[in-house]
C-alpha cells in the first residue's frame, strides 16, 4: 500500500485500503479508517461507493477478472486484484465514464507501486468493454451472478425456496436511507419543511408510523434536524420492535444487548413512564449508546454486562417486559453491509445459535409471570429464528407464542420474518413470546 499521504487521498486508493480493512482484517466497512481519513466530501463519496459495490459483487467480479486475464495475478499481488476488481465494477454496475474507469484505474497501479500493472489492468478492462455482453451471459450460465458464497445461496435457497431469488435481488442492492422520528423532541412540521428546502424528498411508512425514508442518501451531518436529536437512522424493520413490546407507564423494561442503541432509544421516545435497564457486554457499545441517548435528549441504566451473567448485573427485580435483540449472522441487512457475505461462514452460525438458544433461557427466568419477551434479530437463516423459538417452547411448557396483529411479515408457527426488500425492510425476524400467569 502506498506510504505517501497525497497517494493515500486518491479515492480509488482509499477503496482498496477500504477492502484491505474488511477482507484481511474482517473489519466491518463503516468502521474504515481509510474511508474516514478522506478529506474531500466527494472523494469520499466515490471511494465509498467503489469499496461497496466491490463487496456487494465480489465473487462475481472475480468470476470475471479471472475469465478476461490469459493466466491468474500473483496471490501476493492482491492489491493489483482488487484495483483490477475496482475497474470492473464501475463499467458493469457504476456506468462510470470510460476514461475514468478504464485509464484512471490503471494509473492507480502506480500509485500502489507496481507500474508493470498499468498495462495489464488497461488492456483487461478494455476487452470487457469490447466482449461485456457475451462475457456477461456466460457469467448467467457459470452462477456466479448472485454474488454470495455457496453455503449461504444454498441455504437461503433452501429455507425460502419460493423467495430466494427475490432476497439475493434485494441483498445486491443499495439501501434506502431510513431515519425514525424523535417524537419527544421533534417540530416534526418543521422538520419535514426544512428537508424540503434542503432539496430531500420524504416518504412515510406503511406499518412503522416513525419512520421517514429520505431521499437522495446523504451524510446525516448534511440532514436537519440529526444533530438537534429530532432524527436518527434507524430501518423500519428495527422500529417494529418498540410495537411489538408496547410498552406501558410503569414497565419494568430490560434491553438486552441493545448497542447501538437504536430500539433503546425508540422506547424510551414512546413517552411512557418506563424503567429500562440497558445492557451488552462492550464498554464502547454502551458508550456509543450513552452518546446517542445524549443526542436525543433520553435517559437510561446503561451497564456494561454479559446479559447471561445475571449474577454480575441483575439486582433482584424481575422484568415485565424483556427485549433481546440476539446477536446473529446479520443475513437480514446485507443491502447494508455487503461485507456480511464474506465474513461470515457456516461454522459461525451453528456458534451464535448457541449464545441465542443461552440467552433465551437464562433472560426467560428474569421475566414476571404473565410477562412479555420479544426475541428479534436481523437474520433470515431458519436455524437462528423460527427453528430456535421452536426449541426454545419445547423446553419451556412456560412459554407460549403470540401472534401480533399484524400486516407485515411471513408468518410461521414460531414467529414473524420479514424478508429484505420488503415493503422496502430490511430481512428481521420476530418472536413475542408470554409467560404463564
Amino acid at each position: 500500500m502506498p506510504k505517501n499521504k497525497k497517494n493515500m487521498q486518491n479515492p480509488r486508493i482509499a477503496a482498496i485500503q477500504a477492502l484491505s480493512e474488511v477482507l484481511d482484517e474482517n473489519k466491518n466497512l463503516g468502521d474504515s479508517k481509510a474511508l474516514s481519513s478522506l478529506r474531500d466530501s466527494r472523494d469520499n463519496a466515490l471511494a465509498r461507493n467503489l469499496a461497496y459495490g466491490v463487496l456487494r459483487w465480489k465473487s462475481a467480479l472475480e468470476w470475471l477478472a479471472e475469465e478476461l486475464l490469459s493466466k491468474p495475478i500473483k496471490k501476493r499481488e492482491v492489491d493489483v486484484q482488487r484495483l483490477l476488481l475496482l475497474g470492473l465494477q464501475q463499467l458493469w454496475h457504476d456506468q462510470t465514464a470510460s476514461h475514468a474507469a478504464v485509464n484512471e484505474t490503471a494509473e492507480c497501479a502506480r500509485l500502489l507501486g507496481k507500474p508493470w500493472a498499468v498495462g495489464l489492468i488497461n488492456a483487461v478492462l478494455r476487452r470487457f468493454q469490447r466482449e461485456q455482453e457475451l462475457i456477461l451471459k456466460k457469467l448467467e450460465q457459470s452462477g456466479k451472478q448472485y454474488a454470495h458464497p455457496d453455503w449461504l445461496l444454498k441455504e437461503i435457497q433452501k429455507d425460502w425456496p419460493e423467495h430466494w431469488q427475490g432476497i439475493i435481488e434485494a441483498n445486491n442492492r443499495q439501501a434506502p436511507l431510513w431515519l425514525r422520528i424523535n417524537r419527544r423532541r421533534a417540530d416534526e412540521e418543521k422538520l419535514r419543511a426544512d428537508l424540503k428546502s434542503a432539496g430531500f424528498t420524504c416518504n412515510d411508512h406503511a406499518y412503522a408510523r416513525d419512520a421517514i425514508c429520505v431521499s437522495p442518501a446523504a451524510p446525516v451531518t448534511k440532514i436537519p434536524g440529526f444533530e438537534e436529536g429530532w432524527l436518527s437512522v434507524q430501518d423500519p424493520a428495527a422500529q417494529l420492535a418498540r410495537d411489538l413490546l408496547a410498552p406501558r407507564s410503569g414497565d419494568r423494561i430490560l434491553d438486552a444487548c441493545a448497542a447501538p442503541g437504536g430500539k433503546t432509544a425508540h422506547l424510551l421516545e414512546s413517552g411512557e413512564d418506563i424503567e429500562l435497564t440497558v445492557l451488552d457486554r462492550q464498554s464502547q457499545r454502551i458508550e456509543q449508546i450513552d452518546q446517542n441517548l445524549h443526542r436525543l435528549g433520553l435517559k437510561a441504566e446503561t451497564v456494561v454486562a454479559d446479559a447471561t451473567a445475571i449474577e454480575s448485573w441483575w439486582k433482584g427485580e424481575i422484568f415485565h417486559k424483556i427485549l433481546l435483540d440476539a446477536p446473529c449472522s446479520a443475513t437480514g441487512v446485507i443491502r447494508r453491509h455487503p461485507e456480511i457475505k464474506w465474513l461470515r461462514n457456516d461454522a459461525q452460525v451453528d456458534s451464535v445459535r448457541q449464545i441465542q438458544a443461552g440467552l433465551l433461557s437464562v433472560l426467560w427466568t428474569l421475566l414476571a409471570p404473565g410477562g412479555l419477551l420479544v426475541y428479534a434479530t436481523c437474520s433470515i437463516l431458519k436455524r437462528e429464528n423460527s427453528e430456535q423459538i421452536h426449541q426454545f417452547l419445547k423446553q419451556h411448557p412456560d412459554a407460549a407464542m403470540e401472534v401480533p396483529d399484524v400486516e407485515w411479515g411471513t408468518a410461521s408457527p414460531y414467529g414473524l420474518q420479514i424478508l429484505p426488500g420488503e415493503a422496502r425492510m430490511d430481512g428481521f425476524f420476530y418472536a413475542v413470546l408470554r409467560k404463564s400467569a
